[in-house]
């Protein structure tokens, strides 16, 4: 047990990456988690993290015993679940990254906090692309095709990239009817997190024409920050239509240029193929898949 123990505290500092939050999160001090980690390399032989003043990385070998160590402990909550009274709800801590889509994501998440009150979740919300093993997620939300192997991976739901104004922009400055009069409006530009690139518009351009210049207005990392300016009619935005649909609907955003749009998109969700897929993130995936786009299930 004193072993469990020591992988426990190591895992802590191996996905913190800092003694004192590890300490924070097992409720012992930092001096204790060091000289727990500084007994388990010297059972073991080798080192397992690069310590310097300003970070702590793992060593080769203590990537390969994260791995392992993590298996280690998904398997001991899953035989904890077994014993368990079988009435008894799923509990414990969820580690999930979701993108910054707040309008969509949290009213399922809140769902999910009142159905199952004694499971914890720790969200990280932005749309940087995470690595989930190496970072310790339990499962992340995110778009686009799967292609990393050491994932399973489960559809959510799907969706589609339109066009949209304010009512009023569209007043005083006219209703694009090519997307080469795009040129002159003023459009409001999405950037990706990790790269700076501005997101590409899915426009359909006529044969033989250039691509249309899309002048910016705005240029942000948050396409909620490009959904609020559309709303403050500052000008034309491409936006998911999971996020304008309510506002289309209730007349506060107007859909242009739809027959000149082509996109579809879909959300997924994703864990290590690894890990041992316990009660808390069985009922979390099966609850995303069920709620996430319940339109799409024909409900």
């Amino acid at each position: 047990m004193d072993s469990l123990g020591s992988i426990s505290v190591f895992v802590q500092v191996a996905e913190t990456r800092s003694f004192t939050e590890a300490g924070r999160l097992q409720g012992v001090s930092s001096s204790a988690v060091g000289k727990s980690i500084a007994r388990l390399e010297a059972r073991l032989g080798v080192r397992l993290f690069h310590r310097t003043t300003r970070s702590i990385t793992l060593t080769s070998e203590g990537a390969l015993f994260l791995a392992r160590c993590r298996k280690i402990l998904a398997e001991v909550e899953a035989a904890e679940f077994e014993l368990c009274d079988s009435a008894s709800q799923p509990h414990g801590k969820l580690r999930i990254s979701l993108p910054q889509v707040h309008g969509l994501v949290m009213p399922v998440m809140n769902e999910f906090m009142a159905l199952y009150p004694q499971i914890e979740l720790d969200l990280d919300l932005t749309d940087r692309m995470v690595d989930v093993v190496e970072e310790g997620f339990d499962a992340v939300i995110r778009t686009g095709q799967p292609r990393d192997s050491r994932l399973m991976a489960r559809p959510l739901g799907e969706f589609h990239m339109v066009l949209v104004a304010s009512p009023l922009y569209l007043q005083q400055h006219g209703v694009p009817q090519i997307p080469a009069d795009l040129a002159e409006h003023a459009c409001l530009r999405h950037t990706f997190h990790a790269t700076g690139k501005l997101e590409p518009w899915p426009l359909i351009g006529e044969e033989g024409a250039p691509e249309p210049s899309l002048p910016a207005r705005l240029v942000t990392t948050s396409i909620e920050a490009v959904h609020h300016a559309a709303l403050a009619g500052m000008g034309i935005a491409c936006l998911p239509d999971f996020m304008t649909h309510e506002d289309v609907a209730q007349g506060r955003l107007q859909r242009v240029l739809d027959a000149h749009m082509k996109h579809t998109g879909q959300f997924w969700v994703l864990w290590p193929s690894s890990r041992h897929a316990t009660a808390k993130l069985r009922v979390f995936i099966d609850h995303l898949s069920l709620r996430l786009f319940p339109a799409n299930k024909g409900q």
